[in-house]
């Protein structure tokens, strides 16, 4: 090879400073023999057959002053990871991911990579990115970084799948929860005894009110959380807005307490959303979140814009514990979906309850806010091409949207259409009577005996057309709820827009079937609107927009 060695030692570590390999150095009289670890036990003795030790053993002298001069028995020592990439491919090779990621796949970076070549990319560990394509050589990828947009390539090796959350009804925000249990249990809970272990329950003589038990010598201390204004207090100088928030606090501050909250008694049978988020990836760092100003209201909570690692993200916070371990329950949901036309989570914080991260879609949708600057033109094309193939997209996954409405339709600037808040309305229906459903797009089986399903869906998306041709008006215009409801039960449906195709105006029907099976499905629905269109002249309606009015082929964009 050329060059000094010292010239190919740093070579070496500038190109695999992401690759971490578990090596190890034996000596054994005056060679040295190379051991690869494979985590189980095991190790790989082929750098022999390879026609490699001898270099390696004489680098390896070199590099860890073993060797001649070391006599036999002589303790395993570390080998530069780097020294290894360069020397060795075959071995290097033998610990990169057997398994091909398709582009669109989302990773997790293992390692640090800051300082890196022309063409490649920068992260830290810890960091998202996304697929793009695999290399000829299968040891790279090209993958876009999520904070940054930057595209680059990167080495398998450091990189692990990013997984999807599984849907658990043991995940817990609360595993330090017990629920209603006595004192004297509290007591056997903490044994043996362990200066800040902790727990909380719900008082038995007092229902309604929370205890916090702690571990201090050989005591266990219990502390009544008193309930002020709508907050909570041990003390009542310093409030907090949920139990989440205050034992996160005092797990930095002992405050009013005896000690800091340092170990959580986890109740039997429960799982840690905060360990099992962090090791799915999907646990973000609140310190890397910067918030702003408040751009809708939900019914449990602010949504915020902000930045998260310089990136544009909106932020939904919820607070109260309960609706947060709803939310919780569907943002398992969210990470299992992945498509252009839905609103991309990213990640979850914890802190003072939940705060649930999505990428932020800069221009409002097609709502009422919207009715002066969105056209039907534009609402064509996009729920033609976009709307319909991300609904498609949630009727395979057999998730239900039980909101689809213009309102939770975004336009982003380069004219994509994505659904939002399709992993959150399950959640927030929960618990909730009908009469504060969106009377006016929920199907009528759903509101009368609360059977959601796709088709419910089918027919809010049917509503959502009627919005869309009217320029973003209300739908059921002048009519109260209780009228909506009573009329649509007896047979009512809308009148078309003015201006409104016939064509579009009867598959607005078609999603308004009394009978749940007779509406089409989604992959019909854009299927059929975009021949519609066509044959009704949409390429005249839609003019500079859209000149071209055939449907485009499966998953590309316009």
């Amino acid at each position: 090879m050329p060059g000094t060695f010292e010239e190919q030692q740093e070579e070496a570590e500038e190109v695999v400073e992401s690759q971490p390999r578990e090596v190890e150095a034996r000596s054994d009289g005056s060679q040295t023999q190379l051991v690869m670890g494979h985590g189980n036990g095991a190790t790989c003795s082929k750098l022999c057959s390879q026609g490699c030790l001898g270099v390696l053993s004489q680098r390896a002298g070199v590099l860890l002053g073993v060797g001649a001069g070391r006599g036999p028995g002589a303790p395993p020592e570390q080998v530069s990871p780097h020294f290894l990439r360069a020397w060795h491919p075959t071995f290097i090779s033998a610990r990169m991911p057997t398994r091909r990621w398709a582009p669109g796949t989302q990773c997790i970076t293992k390692c640090e990579h800051t300082r890196p070549k022309p063409g490649e990319l920068a992260f830290h560990k810890g960091d998202v990115v996304t697929i793009l394509e695999a290399c000829e050589s299968k040891s790279w990828y090209r993958a876009k970084h999520h904070a940054s947009g930057q595209e680059g390539l990167l080495a398998a090796g450091a990189l692990r799948e990013r997984e999807a959350l599984s849907a658990d009804p043991k995940l817990s925000l609360m595993p330090w929860f017990h629920g209603k249990i006595s004192g004297q249990e509290a007591v056997q809970q903490l044994q043996p005894p362990e200066d800040g272990l902790f727990l909380v329950r719900e008082s038995a003589r007092h229902p309604g009110d929370y205890v916090l038990c702690v571990s201090f010598g050989r005591d266990v201390i219990h502390y009544r959380v008193l309930h002020r204004d709508g907050h909570l207090t041990i003390d009542e100088a310093v409030c907090f807005c949920n139990l989440m928030d205050m034992v996160e606090h005092y797990s930095k501050d002992k405050g009013a307490i005896c000690t800091k909250l340092v170990k959580p008694k986890r109740k039997q049978g429960t799982k840690s959303a905060e360990e099992e988020l962090a090791k799915a990836g999907w646990l973000l760092n609140l310190q890397h979140l910067t918030l702003g100003a408040r751009i809708g209201e939900g019914e449990f909570g602010a949504v915020l814009q902000g930045e998260y690692l310089g990136q544009k993200v909106a932020v939904k916070n919820i607070k109260c514990d309960v609706t947060a371990q709803a939310f919780l329950d569907e943002t398992a949901v969210m990470t299992k979906m992945q498509h252009k036309n839905l609103v991309r989570l990213l990640g979850v914080i914890l802190h003072q309850g939940l705060y649930i991260v999505m990428e932020h879609v800069s221009k409002v949708g097609v709502g009422p806010e919207a009715r002066s600057r969105v056209s039907p033109a534009l609402g064509v094309c996009a729920l033609r091409r976009h709307v319909a193939e991300g609904m498609e997209y949630l009727e395979n996954k057999k998730l239900v949207h039980r909101d689809l409405a213009a309102r939770n339709i975004l336009i982003s600037e380069d004219l994509v259409a994505k659904v939002s808040d399709f992993g959150l309305a399950k959640a927030e229906r929960k618990g909730l009577d009908s009469s504060r459903l969106p009377v006016k797009w929920t199907a009528p089986e759903a509101l009368k005996h609360g059977k959601f399903s796709s088709k419910s869906d089918v027919w809010s998306f049917g509503v959502l057309l009627w919005e869309v041709f009217s320029y973003g008006r209300a739908p059921y215009p002048k009519m109260s709820l209780k009228e909506v409801s009573e009329a649509v039960e007896k047979g009512y449906r809308m009148e078309p827009p003015e201006g409104c195709p016939g064509p579009v105006h009867a598959l607005m029907g078609s999603c308004w079937e009394a009978e749940p099976a007779r509406r089409p499905p989604f992959r019909k629905l854009a299927e059929k609107l975009a021949r519609e269109l066509r044959s009704a002249g949409a390429s005249a309606l839609v003019g500079d927009q859209d000149t071209d009015s055939s449907p485009l082929p499966r998953g590309q964009e316009p």
